[in-house]
């Protein structure tokens, strides 16, 4: 008979896409155990980070001492009963990530792994997913019937087909008391009702990006924090809510990414809401290149007209001397701006707008020498 291990290969749960290629496979919830050969102190050793569907973590305690490594299939504690997940970590790494994740929570407080998965947990745990989209469908139905104002977007079975988690998503405060009921006396399950926002609905619909990428609330992102329309106005972005919202219908996560280096930039930009006096007139802040450190200013409020660019250590000059009570002769001052389309400019011909111009329809380079115009055999 084969072991275990190759047992936990061959029951790949092909039923769902979180489950396939088990072993030696990437998922979005990998870790990279960076410790993996540092030797495994005594208090740490013990501690073991298990995945279960989706975005769905948790840390247990390998109290039997069992032989565990990533990609690990095992039988752990669940309230009721035994739910079976995947080892994402072990050793001193997982230990620092739950003091990350839970704080203060002591390792006594964690439940148990019980052992590593038999092929009669597999095929029990492999029947529980089949039955979570149809119990998706049927449980949406359930809940239109009875005029909720909820959707359900996904249902999670435990590992030993006695609990069910139905992940809803809702505006406000639902009373499914009615539903509760009628779905326990349906799937003969225990039901657990959880609410999610509308970021972790679509992580776990997944998707396409603009940028031609995986969603990354579907790929590697676990933890969501809040976004809002400062984050936008900090790195100079148009508030375009059409540019500015996800798939999800809301501000997209990667506006927080590049925020904290935009902000270490402007920290010593100077006020934008200060106008520019000059002896041509009043000028006013229009928009700002953050990384090259420029200004465009212009000397009509509401339109963007007759730009001028300045430099923001020309702008800091400019004001100190308005304080002053100074004028200054001229908005810019053009022998310590730099050539912002330099980046842009060649002088290679290849380059050229017009290069193709001696070239005829067919591709060959048309010849500068004129064809000479043979004579009729009567005019010689």
């Amino acid at each position: 008979m084969r072991d275990n291990e190759q047992k936990n290969i061959d029951y790949g749960l092909d039923t769902n896409q979180n489950y396939q290629q088990i072993t030696g496979s990437c998922h979005k919830l990998d870790s990279y155990n960076w410790l993996e050969d540092i030797p495994e102190g005594a208090k740490n050793k013990h501690i073991i980070e298990v995945r279960f569907k989706n975005t769905r973590k948790d840390f247990f305690r390998n109290v039997n001492e069992l032989r565990l490594k990533t990609g690990d299939i095992v039988a752990v504690e669940a309230s009721p009963g035994h739910d079976i997940g995947i080892v994402a970590l072990t050793g001193e790494l997982a230990y620092y990530q739950m003091m990350k994740n839970n704080g203060t929570k002591e390792a006594e407080e964690l439940k148990k792994v019980y052992r590593k998965a038999k092929p009669a947990d597999l095929e029990k745990w492999d029947e529980a997913v089949s039955l979570e989209k149809s119990t998706m469908l049927q449980s949406r139905k359930l809940a239109e019937n009875l005029k909720l104002e909820m959707k359900i977007g996904d249902v999670e079975y435990q590992g030993d087909n006695t609990k069910a988690i139905f992940y809803y998503i809702a505006d406000g405060r639902v009373d499914f008391r009615e539903l509760i009921k009628i779905l326990a006396d349906k799937f003969k399950v225990r039901i657990e009702m959880r609410q999610i926002g509308a970021r972790q609905e679509t992580g776990r619909i997944g998707g396409t990006g603009p940028c031609g990428r995986e969603l990354c609330c579907s790929s590697w992102m676990s933890n969501f924090i809040s976004v809002t329309t400062n984050s936008a106005r900090h790195q100079e972005l148009s508030l375009n809510p059409q540019k500015l919202a996800g798939q999800c219908g809301k501000l997209k996560c990667c506006l927080n990414f590049e925020l904290d280096s935009y902000l270490d930039a402007k920290k010593d930009f100077p006020d934008t809401s200060i106008p520019l006096e000059t002896e041509e007139g009043t000028a006013y802040h229009q928009k700002t290149d953050i990384y090259k450190r420029l200004m465009w200013y212009s000397f009509d409020k509401e339109k963007a007209v007759k730009l001028s660019v300045i430099s923001v250590d020309r702008v800091i000059e400019i004001q100190e001397m308005n304080k002053k009570g100074q004028k200054i002769q001229f908005l810019e001052d053009k022998t310590k701006l730099p050539d912002t389309f330099a980046e842009f400019k060649s002088n290679d011909e290849e380059e050229s707008l017009d290069r193709f111009s001696n070239y005829s329809k067919s591709g060959r380079k048309r010849s500068k020498r004129k064809k000479k115009r043979r004579r009729p055999e009567n005019e010689k």
